[in-house]
């Protein structure tokens, strides 16, 4: 039975250009082995470093990876996706691998920018991401208010929108935010990357009271944490910065905030609002030899998550479904997922 395209998600479009690399190349442009900044002009000539590379191009952006991977689970038409790209190739590139996913993408096309891409540098399981929005970075709240675009927003009734798009929109999330609270949908959020808590926090603030589900790893998890007057937790207090912002302040009062908090191999942290109890849920193990791509690991997770919400399923089973994507999608060069499509059983 096909869906109605129930859940919703909005970001930052981009094309990965990933290849194999050394030590090297991370010097070059100042990169850590494990890491994901905006790119400044110094960072410009790593796209064209990777191409030489014998580089991949894999269609990316945190929610269009957590969006394609919602829908994998999900019967047809379920998830529609809005981003802004521009008028090239790579595009075309994203939206063929959006269409083979069963991914209906609704674009606002730049005329002038090209499309985003991300530079992903590969040494070992490392994986260094240098994102240059371009286009991804031209969003307009006017396309969001486009009668046919807003339909699709009003007829969803899951939000989703990934932290990176922070950068680009705030007014967009706000209005989908909005929304979800006066029609008691669900928003949800992503938080992308540590800088956007060291960064981003006044813009990022404004849309915490709306996060019905909110989704972080724990390096991102004690970013907020030491920019929220909670220095004092580390990544090893993951069950406490959950439970701070599981009972922060909440616009839709008849929905409990869930915090989720991915650890890599290390247990699942989920905390509800107003419930003492943090649960932790331990992982799907994926033999080292087996693993051939860690590079959207999270955002698989959140794509799987939210298939169990908009299914309405538990939380232990939300949780699950997210790990089983996760656990398939670094069995692949990512961010993607194993085709033909292979069915989800707990």
């Amino acid at each position: 039975m096909a869906g109605k395209f129930e859940l919703l998600a909005l970001e930052n479009p981009l094309l990965d250009i990933q290849a194999q690399a050394d030590d090297a190349l991370l010097e070059k442009y100042g990169l850590k082995a494990n890491d994901a900044i905006l790119a400044e002009e110094k960072h410009m000539g790593i796209y064209q470093d990777l191409e030489s590379r014998d580089a991949k191009f894999i269609a990316g952006g945190a929610a269009q990876n957590t969006a394609r991977g919602a829908q994998y689970m999900l019967p047809a038409d379920s998830v529609v996706y809005l981003g802004c790209v521009g008028k090239d190739k790579y595009a075309d590139q994203l939206r063929a691998a959006n269409e083979k996913a069963g991914l209906r993408t609704e674009y606002l096309v730049d005329e002038k920018e090209p499309t985003g891409r991300c530079g992903v540098v590969i040494t070992g399981h490392n994986r260094s991401m240098v994102t240059h929005l371009a286009a991804a970075n031209n969003y307009k709240i006017t396309h969001l208010q486009s009668p046919e675009i807003w339909d699709l927003a009003k007829a969803a009734k899951y939000f989703y929108v990934g932290g990176y798009h922070l950068t680009v929109c705030v007014p967009a999330i706000l209005a989908l935010a909005e929304e979800a609270a006066a029609q008691n949908k669900v928003f949800s959020f992503g938080m992308g990357a540590p800088f956007i808590a060291q960064f981003f926090k006044e813009p990022l603030d404004q849309t915490t009271p709306y996060w019905d589900y909110v989704f972080m790893n724990e390096t991102e998890a004690a970013t907020w944490a030491g920019s929220h007057d909670h220095s004092d937790l580390t990544e090893k207090n993951t069950d406490k910065i959950a439970r701070i912002i599981a009972d922060l302040p909440k616009k839709n009062e008849k929905r409990k905030r869930v915090v989720v908090i991915s650890q890599g191999t290390e247990p699942t942290i989920v905390a509800v609002q107003g419930e003492s109890d943090v649960k932790a849920y331990p992982v799907h193990e994926v033999a080292a030899k087996d693993i051939v791509d860690t590079n959207g690991a999270g955002d698989a997770f959140a794509g799987g998550f939210l298939s169990g919400v908009v299914q309405s399923q538990s939380i232990a089973e939300c949780v699950d479904r997210g790990q089983w994507l996760a656990a398939k999608g670094i069995q692949e060069l990512g961010p993607s997922y194993p085709f033909p499509k292979q069915t989800y059983s707990s």
